[in-house]
């Protein structure tokens, strides 16, 4: 992936073709991607070992959206990475595409469709464990929101994992502490959330989910314990977009006309003050 650009320009491109893709299919979830942008640009061009030429390889790492509502944060980074054409991403949520409006496995680089929220981890811990049983050293690694882990299945998956300790496993939380209508501490309070991870046996890392640095340390980190690792990613929601962030507003709006402009017109400069 050297030939690729650095991960803040990535980070930049994904945001602005979030604002597109969402613009024209008329789609929501543009908060909940704009806050995961920085972490998928560090994954896919830092982290993961992963390409087009590598998908039928059995070796390369695993890698499940499992927040599948944001897919139009992961598509949009897989068509940086050269896993889906510039053309294939405006066609998001169009009459007969491929780009869903939650993730669907019939992409290449989607390793499992999710939307109905508290399934990915449990099934990427299944494939660390079978990974593990097979003698593989590739890892998995999960991305779920903060209101997600208000489901039960999640922490039957944690306790698995620790108990298991599956080293290979990453969790990654893009606490971004808003849900689909209001706070995360007004609907089910997670706190104190690393303790809770730490109770079930698994390494903890906190970090600012936006400095590519940081993100750039944790998620390369394999725990010397043989624990699974969580990073907790304090984040943003609607992170670039001065009118979208910290706004349970844009959970379910689309933005049009005049919001896309101001929108777009945001981002292009802060792209630019960048020197992309």
């Amino acid at each position: 992936m050297a030939s690729l650009p650095d991960s803040e320009t990535i980070a930049d491109n994904i945001r602005r073709k979030i604002i597109q893709m969402t613009n024209l299919s008329g789609a929501s979830h543009v908060g909940s991607g704009l806050s995961i942008a920085d972490i998928l640009a560090v994954l896919y061009r830092d982290i993961l070992n992963i390409s087009p030429d590598m998908i039928e390889n059995g070796s390369r790492d695993r890698f499940i959206l499992s927040k599948g509502h944001a897919a139009a944060a992961l598509y949009a980074a897989l068509s940086e990475v050269g896993l889906l054409s510039e053309n294939e991403v405006l066609t998001h949520c169009a009459n007969g595409s491929r780009l869903m409006g939650h993730a669907s496995h019939h992409l290449p680089g989607v390793e499992f469709s999710t939307g109905s929220l508290g399934h990915g981890l449990p099934v990427g811990g299944g494939m660390a464990l079978a990974d593990q049983l097979d003698g593989k050293s590739r890892r998995v690694i999960v991305l779920l929101s903060d209101g997600e882990c208000d489901e039960g299945s999640n922490w039957e998956a944690i306790m698995f994992a620790g108990f298991k300790k599956l080293r290979n496993l990453m969790a990654v939380v893009d606490y971004n502490k808003i849900q689909s209508l209001r706070s995360t501490a007004e609907t089910l309070d997670l706190e104190p959330f690393a303790d809770k991870w730490q109770a079930f046996g698994w390494a903890v890392e906190e970090v600012d989910g936006h400095n590519h640095d940081d993100l750039k340390v944790v998620l390369g980190k394999s725990d010397p314990k043989g624990r699974p690792t969580v990073v907790i990613c304090h984040t943003t929601k609607g992170k670039g977009v001065s009118f979208m962030e910290n706004s349970v507003l844009w959970h379910y709006r689309a933005p049009k006309n005049a919001e896309y402009d101001a929108a777009m017109a945001e981002l292009n400069a802060s792209s630019n003050c960048k020197g992309d």
